[in-house]
């Protein structure tokens, strides 16, 4: 009678044993997924004019150019032919060189020299060099473009990489969008941003899941941001989990053996 006893209360043991190992595989604590879902009216955003700043290591295109094209041909770097046809060098195409911006933020500049154009936008920078060539050419125009913008984004998208870019107003969202979206495992509420700034980095967080995350001071992105998304918990539980599945599997087999022998 006691023999018999000890088996009825060692089955619901057992039994309970076999659940919790089970839900404990298999549950996850959703987390939510929707985007922008305050719905309070934004007010009018202040970065609609948002312009980058040139930084150390920038490759910049500049092109001089003014009505009398002679006067303005000596402030302009001679464009260079390139061509990945060794065979044929005669079809070569033409490209501008580029400036680079030092560790000071200076370029050398054909005529004018050594000019600084670290920190400037690109509006102040043609002011800026526009004033300056006003000695030399009349009515100078100048055009600059940044020739290396880039971004880097990692994590749990979809489409992981460096991505160079032609335009360089980039928002936060646009620069998802072009890795694919966020995973299902992307933990919307935790973004990270890396941006370096006078040398060192710089790290911000952003919430997606609120719509007041395009009032952030860094919703726009600047050359070599990085941005990581963090995995949620669904996906850490089951990266362990599948690092485990053989003990997993076999735990499971054998208490069930066990359970199966005591119920017959």
């Amino acid at each position: 009678m006691t023999q018999i006893f000890n088996q009825l209360q060692f089955k619901p043991i057992i039994l309970s044993a076999i659940i919790c190992l089970i839900l404990s595989s298999c549950g996850v604590k959703r987390e939510s997924i929707v985007y922008f879902q305050d719905e309070n009216a934004l007010p009018a955003s202040k970065l609609s004019n948002f312009e980058i700043k040139f930084k150390p290591d920038d490759l910049l295109t500049i092109d001089v150019s003014a009505i009398d094209p002679d006067a303005a041909r000596p402030f302009n770097l001679p464009a260079v032919s390139y061509n990945t046809n060794s065979v044929d060098l005669a079809q070569g195409t033409l490209k501008m060189q580029t400036y680079l911006i030092d560790t000071n933020g200076n370029i050398e500049f054909p005529v004018l020299g050594s000019i600084k154009l670290g920190g400037l936008s690109r509006s102040e920078a043609n002011l800026y060099l526009k004033n300056i060539l006003k000695e030399y050419i009349k009515d100078p125009i100048v055009n600059i473009r940044l020739a290396n913008f880039s971004i880097t984004i990692l994590g749990e998208v979809n489409k992981p990489g460096t991505y160079s870019l032609q335009d360089e107003k980039v928002s936060l969202t646009e620069a998802l969008g072009l890795a694919g979206d966020l995973t299902i495992y992307g933990k919307r509420d935790n973004v990270f941003l890396i941006r370096e700034v006078d040398g060192e980095n710089r790290y911000y967080k952003f919430d997606l899941t609120s719509i007041n995350v395009m009032n952030s001071p860094h919703f726009f992105l600047t050359q070599n941001d990085v941005i990581y998304v963090e995995p949620n918990k669904a996906k850490i539980r089951s990266s362990t989990y599948n690092q485990n599945n053989v003990v997993l599997i076999s735990a499971i087999a054998t208490l069930a053996t066990i359970t199966a022998i005591i119920l017959n």
